[in-house]
């Protein structure tokens, strides 16, 4: 009997897409005998819909099923790898070439609640949690997420973000930011990425809400992304899987492009 379908789940289009990048099974072991589309599926309803794995449809394989196939994915990374290669495959749909040469950072500042790991006190937005650092390209679409405790300062947080993707931007050049990132950051950026570092200031004469030049393109995707209410705010015990649930929620809204 076919099961009960949810809005959240994968349209056949987008399966055919997504399944040649799934990782192959393991040589040793137990042969797999789950449905990986159904396990992508329970991932897409959890992100959406932001429940305890334990509150997981009975539709769905079990909830320790799923998290094995998560925790195992978040571990080697394929998070990240399926976002850039659902983001290259997308920039090339629309003309752009695979790598961008502009980008933009910012930061969000969210509550975790009591079994996070590890979190901390941000004095200005008064939020005591973890800080979500995204660095985008122009049409949006995610380039690096690192999760911090949300005491790290915008500056030290970009340093540590940069470091990690300064090799695998051949063609990056240029990165906008807000007021936070200025100082000793551009020099930083420009001697040991070689890129540059502009930052997009506020005209503090003007009142109310303004749309400040290339600084809404990053706002624009926190805004995509808090759509999850897994990302609501940070539920997750650890930072890897903050960050593992961003890529995600990154890369179902890239599959809905690609086959919409």
């Amino acid at each position: 009997m076919k099961r009960k379908t949810y809005p959240t789940d994968l349209s056949d289009k987008q399966w055919k897409l997504l399944e040649p990048m799934l990782p192959p099974p393991e040589r040793f072991g137990r042969k797999r005998c789950v449905n990986l589309r159904e396990i992508v599926n329970a991932l897409c309803y959890l992100a959406r819909a932001g429940c305890h794995w334990r509150l997981l449809p009975m539709e769905f394989p079990k909830w320790q099923t799923v998290y094995y196939y998560f925790s195992r994915w978040r571990e080697t990374e394929w998070f990240i790898v399926l976002n850039d290669t659902l983001r290259q495959k997308l920039r090339r749909s629309v003309g752009k070439q695979s790598s961008p040469s502009a980008a933009i950072i910012d930061s969000q500042s969210v509550k975790t609640d009591e079994q996070a790991e590890s979190k901390g006190y941000d004095a200005g937005k008064k939020v005591k949690g973890r800080k979500r650092h995204i660095l985008v390209d122009t049409l949006g679409l995610l380039l690096k997420a690192k999760v911090l405790t949300a005491d790290i300062q915008d500056r030290d947080g970009a340093k540590m973000l940069f470091s990690e993707i300064k090799d695998q931007m051949p063609r990056l050049q240029l990165i906008w930011a807000d007021g936070g990132y200025r100082g000793k950051l551009i020099e930083w950026v420009a001697v040991q990425c070689l890129w540059i570092l502009e930052i997009v200031k506020r005209n503090d004469q003007l009142k109310g809400f303004i749309i400040l030049p290339k600084r809404w393109i990053v706002e624009r995707t926190f805004s995509w992304l808090n759509r999850n209410r897994r990302l609501s705010k940070d539920y997750e015990r650890k930072i890897e899987s903050s960050e593992a649930w961003l890529y995600l929620s990154m890369s179902i809204l890239m599959l809905k492009r690609l086959k919409s």
